[in-house]
């Protein structure tokens, strides 16, 4: 069960256990220009300090109309990688790794946020500050606006997008870089025979819709260098005839040629889909792309118990846990899980080590 609290090599950046912390969109820009707040320095900085290995911040975008809500973080400019920069470094000074996910919401940008908007819902129109969504194909996500499709001009800002953001990610201090193509955003939405109909070179044959993803996957690594950059997929969209497990497993194996060097694995969040939730739902998902190609993964989706992350690592389902939900309720929960598994570890914060378990306590 000790196998949690191992380190893990990536491209020569150790992290101190198998223990991530998931990007967690925090919807609280109330300045509304993409620049990180003190909110997000507490709320990440605070998991830091409890001992996750891996900090990743929220679905950051790379354009102004690639945020899901007006409220999202970005990366498109320097006021926003100076805003950055002590947020990241605070996260390496509690020995964890600082990460971003670069985003861009396609056909689900310029929605309300899900708090603090009056009970609003949907997408924001424009005389209230919204903005034309962009996507593969001229298809509304479920509720949404019909989105505008992507020439080919547009698809290469994108990949520039994604490079610059990749830059300035760098200079911001992060140690390590995830690509988002999940959860029904844009690089998910290319991906999908659901979201994309284009009779082009990027859709139609997984290869073509494969396309844009790669191009992001080679920029952004010659962008960050020897940094560990990851891929977030979402392995299914829970029909039977959307994007599936066995696709993504090609595409992963594409994407690690391409230079990418792990996986975190989640489903669903394209199409309207009815998703049996429930404990480790998704860990079936990361542990069939491990079977598949080789390749290292994280397992997410409803993980709050220590026996329960320690047990998907273990049995070699997932070389870490990807944890989102449960480390708002208690972010000093690695911490706690090695307490509970009988593990001693050396990054109890010395402001906290009068609360550590031993016998007898420090005063």
């Amino acid at each position: 069960m000790s196998h949690l609290f191992d380190p893990l090599d990536i491209r020569g950046t150790r992290l101190r256990n198998r223990i991530f912390t998931a990007p967690m969109c925090q919807y609280s820009v109330m300045t509304r220009d993409g620049v990180p707040t003190p909110w997000h320095l507490m709320h990440l900085g605070s998991i830091a300090a409890g001992g996750s290995s891996l900090v990743i911040a929220e679905a950051t975008a790379v354009t102004p109309g690639g945020r899901i809500s007006d409220r999202d973080t970005g990366i498109w400019n320097d006021d926003q990688v100076d805003a950055w920069r002590p947020i990241a470094r605070f996260i390496a000074e509690q020995g964890a790794v600082p990460g971003i996910q670069l985003a861009h919401a396609g056909r689900k940008a310029s929605t309300w946020s899900p708090w603090g908007e009056d009970g609003r819902s949907g997408s924001i129109p424009a005389d209230s500050g919204g903005w034309t969504a962009l996507a593969p194909s001229p298809i509304a996500f479920h509720g949404l606006a019909v989105p505008e499709e992507l020439d080919l001009e547009g698809i290469d800002r994108v990949v520039d997008a994604f490079t610059a953001a990749a830059r300035r990610s760098v200079k911001a201090g992060f140690g390590m870089v995830e690509i988002h193509a999940a959860h029904g955003y844009l690089l998910h939405e290319f991906l999908s025979p659901a979201s994309n109909v284009r009779v082009d070179a990027y859709g139609g044959s997984l290869e073509n819709r494969a396309r844009l993803l790669l191009r992001v996957v080679a920029s952004v690594r010659e962008a960050i260098g020897d940094l560990p950059l990851f891929v977030r997929f979402s392995a299914s969209e829970w029909v039977p005839t959307g994007w599936d497990v066995d696709e993504c497993a090609t595409v992963a194996q594409w994407c690690a040629d391409a230079g990418a060097d792990f996986f975190d694995i989640s489903s669903g969040g394209n199409v309207p889909a009815d998703i049996p939730v429930g404990p480790g739902y998704q860990v079936p998902f990361a542990a069939r792309i491990r079977e598949l190609t080789g390749l290292p993964v994280s397992a997410v989706g409803i993980i709050t118990e220590p026996a329960q992350a320690a047990e998907v690592v273990a049995s070699g389902q997932a070389d870490a846990v990807s944890l989102a939900r449960e480390l708002l309720r208690d972010p000093h929960f690695p911490l706690r899980a090695a307490h509970e598994l009988g593990v001693e570890v050396d990054y109890w914060p010395g402001q906290y080590l009068r609360a550590t378990w031993r016998t007898p306590p420090v005063p």
